[in-house]
């Protein structure tokens, strides 16, 4: 399952993502979405994992939870084409 995290501290490493998520399974994937043009997070990122149970475990166990001083938003990610492209300026 792929999940959307939000309201992430602009500090948050991929790594700590991770580390927040392993505690209720496998994590096959963990980033936080960095900005192209100043290299700073965006406050979002992503976690995959690959048995859905421990995801909704996840989920349910972090959403609205502290990381690194923030409460953080936690949810099953929308599939990609579902959302509008903005346009690039």
């Amino acid at each position: 399952m792929n999940i959307y995290v939000g309201n992430l501290a602009y500090s948050v490493t991929d790594n700590e993502l991770r580390d927040a998520f392993a505690e209720f399974g496998e994590v096959s994937r963990a980033n936080v979405i960095m900005d192209r043009d100043t290299g700073r997070s965006k406050g979002f990122g992503f976690v995959e994992m690959p048995d859905n149970a421990q995801a909704e475990a996840a989920i349910n166990g972090l959403n609205e939870k502290p990381l690194s001083g923030r409460a953080i938003r936690v949810n099953e990610a929308r599939p990609r084409e579902d959302r509008p492209r903005r346009p690039r300026h």
